[in-house]
């Protein structure tokens, strides 16, 4: 009698034990977007982006921050840079992919964006903003990779 007592409280046991470990499978929260970037997205540790006026060079730092660096369109990119920003963000922009690298220098807000989505085909890949202390754009330029 009381193996059969105790085989009873051990299969008890056991089926609480698979009946729980289901549990959280059929009970589920909310699901949320992230804000973050896609996974399929690869942001790469360095770009190198050509726009009319400018030759741009984005690193991702060790400290995880991005370094802008900038050259005038003609110059060759192992020549002292004109610019150099560092501490810059990385943005992601909706859900679609798009994001955009953001550094400040002087009141200036530098900001290049990497459009995924776009209603052309001909659109460039990467454009370049630059906004005064008063937020007014003062520069808008499209970009193309030069080196990825």
């Amino acid at each position: 009698m009381i193996n059969k007592i105790l085989l009873g409280a051990f299969c008890i046991s056991q089926f609480s034990l698979i009946y729980a470990k289901e549990i959280p499978s059929v009970i589920s929260g909310p699901t949320y977007i992230s804000s973050e970037i896609q996974p399929f997205q690869k942001i790469p540790k360095t770009v190198i982006i050509k726009t009319k006026k400018f030759k741009i060079r984005i690193d991702k730092q060790p400290n995880g921050k991005y370094l802008y660096q900038s050259w005038p369109a003609n110059a060759k990119i192992t020549s002292k840079p004109n610019m150099i920003i560092s501490d810059g963000e990385l943005v992601p922009d909706g859900s679609g992919g798009n994001y955009y690298f953001s550094f400040t220098n002087k009141g200036y807000q530098y900001q290049v964006w990497r459009n995924y989505l776009t209603d052309s085909a001909s659109k460039a890949p990467y454009t370049l903003t630059v906004n005064d202390e008063n937020d007014n754009e003062i520069v808008s330029q499209d970009g193309f990779v030069v080196k990825q």
